[in-house]
C-alpha cells in the first residue's frame, strides 16, 4: 500500500516511516520542506509541498491509497494569542486541506488523522474514560473536537475515518519525558500540583505500532484511545521515574510554579485524564510497554 504521511520528520513522524517501510509499504511524505524531510528519511521516499494552509493539488498525494496525518503545532508552549490560532489553525484548517485533497484525488480509501485524549477535557478525576466518553469543552477540547469533525468529512467520499487519540507519549528525545529527564536525574524532581491526577502515557513504540495497526486494519473507524493500558497518577509516575533512575523523586511543584511559567497550558498538566484504550484492546492489539516503570526502564536503559 502506498502511504502518504504530514508530520513525517517529527517525533513520531520518523518511527512510523520507518516501520512502515519495513513492512513493504510506499511511503509519501507531505513537508513545508520536502528536501530536508527527505534528506532526514530513509531512501526511495516520495514528497509534495504542504503547509497546512495553502490547497493541494490531487496529484499532490502522490497516488497514495491512504493517509497519516501527524503535522501540528506543538502544545506545549504558553498559550499566547498567536500560540492558540497556530495550535487550531494547523490541526483543523490543515485536515480540511488534507481532506479536500483526498477527496479529488480519488485514489486514498483511508485517513488516520492524530487526534489527542485532550479531547475529553480536564478537571475528569480518576473517572476511566474510553472512546465513548463524552467530550469536554476547555481550549484543547474545543480544537480535538473541530479536528475530528474536519476529519469526519472524509467519509463523505467514502474514505474510512480512524481518530487516534494520543495520550503522554514517553521518549527521551523529546515530548515530557524528555522536559522532565535533567530535574529528575539531579534529583529535582517530583509530583506536580496535588499528584492526584492521571497522566495517561504510551510508550512511543506502541504508539506507533498502534498507528500502523489502525492503518492496516479498516474495522478501526472512529476513535481510538492511544494510551498505555495502565494510566497512573502524577504522583505514581514520578516515584517510577525517579526509581528508574535511581533517583529521589520528592520535590513537590506547586500548581502557582507551573501556572506562573507555563499560564492557561499547565492546567493539561495539572487536570490530567484516565484513558483507558478499550478499542485497541477489544481489536486484538498487543502493547508491549503496558506497565510505567518497564517502560521507563526499556527507555532509559536502566535496571530495575
Amino acid at each position: 500500500m502506498k502511504v502518504a504521511v504530514t508530520g513525517a520528520t517529527g517525533f513520531l513522524g520518523r518511527e512510523l516511516v520507518q516501520g512502515l517501510l519495513s513492512q513493504g509499504h510506499a511511503v509519501h511524505v507531505l513537508s513545508r520542506d520536502v528536501p530536508r524531510a527527505l534528506g532526514r528519511l530513509p531512501a526511495g521516499v516520495s514528497g509534495s509541498y504542504f503547509d497546512g494552509e495553502t490547497a493541494l493539488a490531487p496529484d499532490a498525494l502522490g497516488g497514495a491509497e491512504a493517509v497519516v496525518h501527524l503535522a501540528g503545532e506543538p502544545v506545549g508552549q504558553r498559550w499566547t494569542k498567536d500560540a492558540r490560532r497556530r495550535i487550531h489553525d494547523s490541526r483543523v484548517v490543515g485536515t480540511r486541506v488534507l481532506v479536500e485533497a483526498m477527496k479529488g484525488a480519488g485514489t486514498a480509501r483511508r485517513l488516520v488523522t492524530a487526534s489527542a485524549v485532550g479531547y475529553y477535557g480536564g478537571a475528569r478525576g480518576a473517572e476511566p474514560l474510553t472512546e465513548q466518553s463524552a467530550p469536554g469543552d476547555d481550549f484543547l477540547a474545543r480544537v480535538c473536537r473541530a479536528w475530528e469533525a474536519q476529519a469526519l468529512e472524509a467519509r463523505a467520499a467514502g474514505i474510512h475515518v480512524s481518530l487516534v487519540r494520543l495520550g503522554v507519549v514517553l521518549h527521551p528525545e523529546g515530548g515530557a519525558l524528555h522536559r522532565m529527564l535533567t530535574p529528575f536525574r539531579v534529583g529535582a524532581g517530583g509530583p506536580v500540583g496535588s499528584g492526584r491526577q492521571y497522566v495517561s502515557w504510551i510508550h512511543r513504540d506502541d504508539a506507533v505500532a498502534l498507528l500502523r495497526y489502525v492503518l492496516e486494519h479498516a474495522r478501526l473507524e472512529g476513535p481510538v484511545n492511544a494510551t498505555a493500558p495502565h494510566p497512573v497518577t502524577n504522583a505514581g509516575f514520578a516515584h517510577a521515574l525517579g526509581h528508574a533512575l535511581g533517583r529521589p523523586s520528592v520535590v513537590h511543584v506547586p500548581a502557582f510554579v507551573l501556572k506562573a511559567a507555563l499560564g492557561e497550558m499547565a492546567q493539561v498538566v495539572l487536570e490530567g485524564q484516565r484513558v483507558l484504550p478499550r478499542r485497541a484492546l477489544d481489536a486484538g492489539f498487543a502493547f508491549q510497554h503496558p506497565e510505567l516503570e518497564p517502560a521507563l526502564r526499556h527507555l532509559l536503559g536502566t535496571r530495575a
